[in-house]
């Protein structure tokens, strides 16, 4: 696998996508998991996190950055692979979240409320992951979803 270098002691390299911290994470959340065929663990001190390519249902990604040196290296590194159109690299819309290099269609902008449907569908996750994740985020904010409610029992079932 390549590996790029920038300035300094940073080394970011390629590793096959197993070798991620986070493989098996997003195999059993992507509607395809074939997707994984074509990722790669992008390794940078020493931790490999997976980098998944646009494809199918999956229609862009990202990977977040400490700073644009490493994104700079990341982005060279997945230029040309199958999966990964249109990378950029930008700071994070954010205050407080690293820089991003993003792949393929440029993610849904989301107003007022957070959209977990639409966004979980941008980047290829099944309806039952998308669903656990709303509720478990729900449940964090405080906020009861039709399936976190509490059920209501009618008075003649006792």
């Amino acid at each position: 696998m390549p590996t790029a270098t920038r300035p300094g002691p940073l080394t970011v390299s390629l590793l096959p996508p197993h070798e991620a911290y986070d493989y098996e994470y997003y195999k059993a959340r992507l509607a395809d998991p074939a997707l994984l065929e074509d990722s790669v663990a992008i390794c940078v001190f020493r931790a490999p996190l997976l980098a998944i390519p646009a494809g199918g249902q999956r229609l862009g990604g990202y990977h977040p950055v400490t700073d644009m040196n490493v994104g700079l290296a990341v982005r060279d590194l997945l230029q040309g692979r199958p999966g990964f159109t249109n990378l950029r690299l930008r700071w994070s819309p954010y205050p407080d979240s690293c820089p991003v290099v993003e792949w393929g269609e440029k993610s849904p902008t989301l107003w007022g409320r957070y959209d977990y449907v639409t966004l979980g569908r941008f980047y290829g996750y099944s309806d039952v992951a998308i669903d656990e994740f709303s509720t478990r985020s729900a449940a964090r904010r405080g906020l009861q979803t039709p399936s976190s409610a509490p059920r209501l029992r009618s008075p003649a079932v006792q």
